[in-house]
């Protein structure tokens, strides 16, 4: 998923044993195994747990110890340990990830909605940048970035060789100050040169306005902890300047990136009245959860439509599949990103955290959408509007990733737009697709 933090739950660290013999591995090459050994001996296994591959391990001393004696430059030690890290992670799937102390604490100012950047979503693909989705009215949607171009220079530097973390960190920097991107877009003939100012990111998560009498539009662009108390209030007003008889809404998530978990299950909850919204499943029992709703239907059973696409990930996939699946709104669009895993935040001791993957995500119905997405029940290339400037090529989903988890139910079935932006939705087709089908509902429900 991107590399802002996504569908995940914040907890305090876990005891780690792992964690405890990689501190002793710190020390010079002469005493780490007998480090390890003792470690072996005096630190009680769980049951479950296998011993420690020792012979692995003394493998990884040995390159250490090569790398350190004959690499072309010096390397301190800890330079190399987080470097074995971040390989480490980045070898399990493509969202988890090593955080320094200074990443993490930005992770946590976005999640709040405030950060300095360029405004995009990305990830690492083969060693280089992909973006996954600009976000709306940011230096990078204004300059026509777009989801699935790859990025494959910072300024003069290559992307080539850099890990995600400082790749993000170079395009992070003072706003007002400026970054050359160098991108490789499907269809372009050549490299495409772009200059971007950064700029200080702040997300308006919910934007909303009446787009008739009786019906309203929300964008809602990043699932943040405040951001189902927004749409409650957007949607309050809405409903009083509608002379309290607003007919139904349209809910749109394309490119969407997710955001947090309790952002996307309070903005589902706001739309139901019982049953799960949710449900998590992972290797320990810790991390099997279910989230039900809550009574009181914010709306009273008005019909939505919910506009989805293949920037629409993570968090606004728990929203789309679990109204789809409760039968509470019709989707619309074009399949989702297909990201259906759970990340948590493991802060560590030197102020750095880790971001690892932990469970997978279901719907209430069961399915899990990872690497496969939520098919839309009307889909854009059966509605009437022309598609000349939708470039399927360009659509980036999590099955396209490099080392993504593989779907569990593969095998037993189941199952480039842009957002409304800065200019306004009156020219938006899909917005007026998604209008018409809610007249529709509601002349069928009058009737």
């Amino acid at each position: 998923m991107p590399y802002h933090v996504s569908t995940n739950s914040v907890v305090a660290p876990r005891p780690s044993f792992v964690r405890h013999c990689l501190a002793n591995i710190l020390t010079r090459r002469l005493i780490i195994f007998a480090a390890v050994a003792t470690a072996v001996v005096t630190t009680p296994l769980h049951a479950e747990q296998e011993s420690l591959p020792i012979e692995e391990l003394k493998v990884f001393s040995e390159v250490f110890g090569l790398i350190k004696d004959d690499y072309v430059e010096e390397v301190g030690d800890v330079e190399l340990l987080r470097k074995a890290i971040s390989g480490m992670l980045g070898g399990l799937d493509p969202h988890s990830s090593y955080l320094d102390p200074e990443s993490f604490e930005e992770i946590q100012i976005g999640t709040e909605g405030h950060f300095g950047g360029l405004g995009i979503e990305v990830t690492m693909e083969n060693g280089l940048i992909k973006v996954v989705t600009p976000i709306d009215g940011t230096p990078a949607y204004r300059a026509g970035i777009q989801p699935g171009d790859i990025i494959t220079r910072l300024d003069d530097t290559p992307v080539k060789g850099l890990n995600l973390d400082d790749a993000v960190k170079r395009m992070r920097g003072e706003p007002g100050s400026t970054i050359d991107l160098t991108i490789i877009r499907e269809g372009a003939s050549k490299p495409l040169e772009v200059t971007l100012e950064r700029a200080v990111i702040k997300i308006a998560s919910v934007r909303s306005q009446l787009i008739d009498e009786h019906f309203a539009y929300v964008r809602v662009t990043q699932f943040q902890a405040d951001t189902a108390t927004t749409l409650r209030t957007s949607l309050r007003d809405m409903i009083g300047e509608s002379g309290n008889d607003l007919r139904g809404i349209i809910l749109d998530l394309r490119n969407n990136p997710g955001g947090i978990l309790s952002g996307a299950i309070d903005v589902t909850d706001l739309f139901l009245e019982d049953g799960i919204i949710v449900s998590t499943r992972g290797r320990d029992v810790d991390d099997n959860a279910e989230y039900s709703a809550s009574p009181n239907d914010i709306l009273k059973g008005a019909p939505i439509v919910v506009l989805v696409n293949s920037g629409s990930a993570s968090a606004s996939e728990i929203v789309a599949g679990a109204l789809q699946d409760h039968h509470r709104a019709i989707l619309m669009g074009s399949k989702t990103f297909g990201k259906g895993s759970v990340q948590t935040i493991l802060p560590l001791e030197n102020g750095a955290a880790l971001k690892i993957t932990t469970a997978r995500y279901y719907t209430p119905s069961g399915r899990s959408i990872q690497a496969r997405g939520i098919e839309p029940d009307i889909p854009d290339s059966h509605l009437i509007f022309s598609k000349d400037s939708v470039d399927d090529l360009n659509e980036l989903r999590e099955e396209d990733l490099a080392g993504h988890l593989e779907n569990e139910d593969d095998g037993k079935g189941a199952d480039t737009e842009q957002g409304a932006g800065e200019s306004g939705i009156e020219n938006d087709p899909l917005v007026r697709e998604a209008r018409n089908l809610l007249k529709a509902l509601d002349i069928i429900g009058s009737r």
